[in-house]
């Protein structure tokens, strides 16, 4: 895994119930199982799902029924995808943008006025 995962933030996921680590005299024992629910956790996280998301996935009764939700799952990834390729697209233009405002450069209003009014044009239209 990329980063540490605390023991509080086990315990929460465990409380949420995306984890049910086997109990031996008291203490939690992670197995290879919980440690791809983790894993996986970790990546829908990273995604920008929400716990209460996950726990939705985790929770699908059948298999087509947690594909229902993720292809939901992967439309609202997709369109954030989407959205900050757009937002990465400005900011390389305006790294690029030798004025000394930006918001008078001709290229960057251009380039706004196609993302933030869907082509029609400028703001006055």
């Amino acid at each position: 895994m990329s980063s540490p995962v605390w023991t509080h933030v086990l315990r929460h996921w465990e409380s949420m119930g995306l984890l049910v680590p086997e109990r031996v005299a008291g203490r939690r024992r992670y197995g290879t199982d919980d440690l791809y629910r983790v894993a996986m956790i970790m990546r829908a996280k990273e995604a920008g799902l929400s716990l209460e998301a996950i726990r939705e996935m985790f929770a699908a009764a059948d298999p087509q029924a947690r594909r229902q939700i993720m292809h939901r799952r992967r439309d609202e990834l997709r369109q954030r995808i989407a959205e900050l390729r757009t937002s990465l697209e400005l900011i390389e233009c305006a790294l690029d943008c030798e004025h000394a405002d930006l918001a008078s450069c001709p290229h960057f209003q251009a380039l706004l006025a196609e993302r933030v009014f869907g082509g029609r044009g400028t703001a006055e239209t």
